[in-house]
């Protein structure tokens, strides 16, 4: 039988108990119960009233944002207590527990685990952001990032990769995927086929893995192949193309299709090339990269019909449900396409547990979430991750006796003078003997205030005066600057995210004169640090 045939092998290994709940429960449903399990849409509310109307529409799953940890434990158990088919609940467990729930311990990116180049820790944070998870009831992480960074510029892979070696983010993929199976969890690789090529974001356009099929092979081939074998459980398949192996598999030459809506990707490369037998999610369907690729009337039937199981997100739940139902009445998706997307849906629950009698729907203590051994966890991972990439005016370590009066520069998004950021480095560094100077971005920023008529007298003023300030620092003789610093340090808090599209420091000039730009370096020891990205050198290579 075609079930058997899928559900006794890798990744899911069902026993004769876990076969016949599948059986019996996939043969118990209508098409539309059936069509329900394909969706697992983002919860937005926690009313128990619209709780329970998710519970009967029969979904398959769902992904709330971090909320309280008390608040996602009791939002979960209402679903799975009222679900007739239990539910896999999701979580982007990437960078802690924290993406479970907002009081979970934070412990950084992927690239600062990798930066760590310590296995043994980062299969240890990778245990306790799973456990963290599984605390409110979690058990689908959408992790790890298994993408590679080739292309630094891109803004949605970068920091939540393990970095541009293939080898090392293989490694740490490995020690998560593990990781989250010690747990109970099902881990999913993820952006298959591959980000980090392009440097566009997929959440707004089809983006582009460019690589020939044997540059392919030799890097994110090898790496999916390994992941695999190593018996992860789940794909989420980006809208990314991959145009070499499209045609290589008999698509359309010069045709950019996104992976999400290819038969070619996802079964021609993923299933049959690769060999993977879990379950393939398609990446949140709102996002652009899907959307601008075809009528969502198509779209939606034709990615389950072409390769994907389960269906992420939803424009509208009521509205893509429905499409997908005519997408079947229409023959644009098969009746067995549907069952077999299903039959995985239902095996890997089975797989995980979540047919005994509700035994893996229990929840375990939220003490976990925050706990001190999480955050001394956390601590030694950003000990570790700290990078020196150059200093060749030898001027580490700086101290207060040597270099007592400090120019502070924070570049941050945010250039009022108060962030936290701003207050707590100028404290810290008073607590260590210096004396800092903060200086203040606003300074041109808001010399437009002075043409403003709608502007108060006080705004003006406040304006005038600081740009009063900047104009003597940048017309004035150097030394009348650099007499007063014995050291300059600049602190960098530009983090790459998702549709902000350029990772660069945003300089506050006058008339291309550059005023906040180190102009000072051959005159001032001039220090750069950057807590958000490793990348900012292009824009610094002055510093020495």
């Amino acid at each position: 039988m075609e079930l058997d045939r899928i559900l006794e092998k890798a990744p899911f290994f069902l026993d004769s108990e876990a076969l016949a709940w599948v059986r019996e429960t996939l043969g118990s449903m209508s098409e539309k119960e059936k069509i329900s399990q394909l969706f697992c849409p983002l919860g937005v509310s926690t009313r128990k009233q619209d709780l329970l109307g998710l519970a009967e529409k029969g979904i398959g799953g769902i992904m709330f944002r971090p909320m309280k940890g008390v608040q996602s434990a009791n939002t979960i158990k209402i679903l799975q207590e009222n679900s007739k088919i239990p539910m896999l609940i999701a979580g982007n467990l990437e960078m802690g527990g924290n993406g479970a729930a907002s009081d979970g311990t934070m412990f950084g990116s992927a690239m600062q685990a990798a930066a760590t180049n310590d296995l043994e820790l980062a299969s240890a944070i990778a245990k306790a952001i799973c456990l963290e998870g599984k605390a409110i009831g979690i058990n689908w992480a959408f992790a790890p990032v298994s993408d590679i960074d080739l292309n630094f510029r891109n803004p949605i892979t970068n920091l939540r990769t393990f970095g541009s070696d293939p080898e090392r983010v293989l490694a740490m993929s490995k020690a998560y995927v593990q990781a989250a199976q010690d747990c109970g969890l099902a881990a999913t690789v993820k952006h298959f086929p591959g980000d980090g090529v392009d440097e566009r974001d997929q959440h707004l356009l089809t983006s582009v893995n460019s690589l020939s099929c044997d540059e392919w092979t030799s890097s994110y081939g090898r790496v999916y192949e390994a992941l695999i074998a190593s018996g992860v459980k789940s794909f989420m398949v980006g809208h990314i193309a991959q145009p070499a192996w499209q045609a290589r598999l008999g698509g359309e030459t010069g045709k950019t299709v996104p992976a999400s809506l290819s038969k070619e990707l996802m079964q021609g490369l993923l299933r049959e090339k690769l060999g993977f037998n879990g379950l393939i999610a398609t990446d949140a369907t709102p996002m652009a990269g899907f959307r601008i690729a075809m009528r969502r009337e198509l779209a939606v039937p034709l990615c389950i019909e072409n390769g994907a199981d389960v269906f992420l997100f939803a424009r509208d739940l009521e509205s893509d449900f429905n499409l997908m139902l005519q997408g079947l009445e229409k023959g644009i998706l098969s009746k067995k396409r549907l069952d077999d997307a299903v039959i995985r849906i239902l095996g890997l629950k089975a797989s995980l547990g979540l047919h005994l009698d509700g035994k893996a729907l229990s929840q375990s203590s939220l003490s976990i979430l925050g706990c001190p051994e999480h955050k001394r966890l956390a601590a030694q991972c950003a000990d570790k991750a700290i990078t020196l990439v150059k200093d060749t005016q030898g001027l580490l370590p700086v101290s207060p006796k040597k270099y007592p009066r400090v120019y502070l520069n924070v570049l941050e998004p945010n250039d009022s003078p108060n962030t936290r950021l701003k207050k707590k480095l100028m404290a810290k560094l008073r607590n260590m003997g210096f004396e800092p100077t903060l200086r203040d971005r606003r300074a041109l920023a808001g010399l437009s205030v002075l043409a403003d008529e709608g502007a108060s007298i006080f705004a003006k003023a406040a304006s005038l005066f600081r740009a009063r300030n900047s104009l003597k620092e940048l017309t004035g003789k150097p030394s009348d600057f650099t007499g007063n610093y014995d050291l300059a340090l600049y602190v960098a808090n530009f983090q790459p995210e998702s549709e902000n599209t350029v990772i660069r420091i945003d300089w506050k000039g006058f008339k291309g004169m550059g005023n906040d730009v180190p102009w000072f370096v051959s005159e001032i020891p001039t220090l750069f640090v950057s807590l958000g990205s490793p990348y900012h050198l292009q824009d610094v290579p002055m510093i020495k």
